[in-house]
């Protein structure tokens, strides 16, 4: 199963209530906040997470972003 990173930075833009509800469905599975991962021109435009080390799953609603998730996880 792969890792799933969240910046805190993008956590204003609602991805915060993603890794809450993600961490709580898939608590088996590896979620990290990270302070930074490198991808300011999306993190301040939209909801966004890092699948792996390469993956970035973007959405402009935090209910989007959760259903990308959700579908990427399977």
């Amino acid at each position: 199963m792969p890792k799933i990173k969240y910046c805190c930075r993008n956590f204003k833009l609602g991805s915060k209530v993603v890794y809450k509800a993600l961490k709580s469905e898939f608590p088996d599975m590896k979620h990290k906040k990270k302070d930074c991962i490198g991808s300011c021109g999306a993190c301040s435009k939209v909801c966004m997470a890092l699948i792996g080390k390469t993956e970035l799953v973007r959405a402009k609603t935090p209910e989007l972003l959760y259903e990308k998730l959700k579908q990427r996880i399977g």
